[in-house]
């Protein structure tokens, strides 16, 4: 039971953070983004809970873009086009594809995800005494 509990408060930080994050970038959100950015928040933490921590910043942060990019494609798919909800749309943009992802927000992907994985740890740190964070940047 504690590890759902602790899932779940993960989950919530992430939902709320990534909302907050499209509160001050588009003024608004929609409920769907509380519930991926909970989940990918989770996912960004199971990085370094899979994989060891000696493992570089970076490439942390480059897994977390994937996972990501690969979660908002799915979750695109579903509301956008399956369920019609026109939550967003890249389509106008270059490269996009089913208007779903593409390279520009991708690329805005990588400082969140280095935000997400960093309060990931201090959370899980502070909330449920793991391990204190530790990172090494620069290392191949």
């Amino acid at each position: 039971m504690d590890k759902i509990l602790k899932y779940l408060f993960l989950w919530v930080v992430g939902g709320t953070v990534y909302v907050g994050i499209e509160l001050v970038y588009r003024g608004y959100s929609h409920w769907t983004m509380f519930v991926l950015g909970g989940v990918c928040f989770i996912c960004l933490g199971l990085i370094n809970h899979t994989i060891e921590w000696t493992m570089p910043l970076w490439k942390q942060v480059s897994i977390g873009v994937i996972i990501v990019t690969v979660l908002e494609f799915i979750a695109g798919c579903i509301v956008n086009i399956w369920l019609d909800w026109e939550v967003w749309n890249y389509s106008m943009l270059p490269f996009n594809i089913l208007g779903q992802i593409c390279p520009q927000f991708i690329v805005l992907w990588f400082p969140v995800c280095l935000f997400g994985i960093v309060l990931d740890d201090w959370v899980r740190y502070l909330f449920f005494g793991e391990k204190r964070p530790y990172y090494k940047c620069f290392q191949s």
